[in-house]
């Protein structure tokens, strides 16, 4: 019995690390672009903001600061861009908001 059990042990351990993990990304057609929102964790200190990694057609930004309260974005480099109409920022804000 105890041999069963090892064995079973092993089994699903050699299954978890030869089968990846499935990664699923939310991606939109916005204006033309397949746009994916590859990693992104919600601000437990500001409600309002998101850092975000996305994707647009299939090229990935670095981690950005959406800020869904003033439609920006800070980039690392410290840029603040402001939101376009019907762009990335709104689609965030959009969507997780709900």
């Amino acid at each position: 019995m105890l041999k069963l059990i090892v064995i079973l042990i092993v089994i699903c351990i050699s299954w978890s690390i030869i089968i990846p993990s499935a990664k699923a990304e939310f991606c939109r057609q916005i204006k033309g672009h397949q746009v994916c929102i590859v990693k992104i964790k919600r601000s437990a200190k500001n409600y309002w903001e998101y850092r975000a990694a996305v994707k647009i057609d299939q090229e990935i930004r670095s981690i950005e600061i959406y800020d869904c309260r003033q439609r920006h974005r800070v980039t690392q480099e410290g840029d603040i861009i402001p939101f376009k109409s019907n762009g990335v920022g709104k689609l965030i804000c959009r969507v997780l908001n709900k």
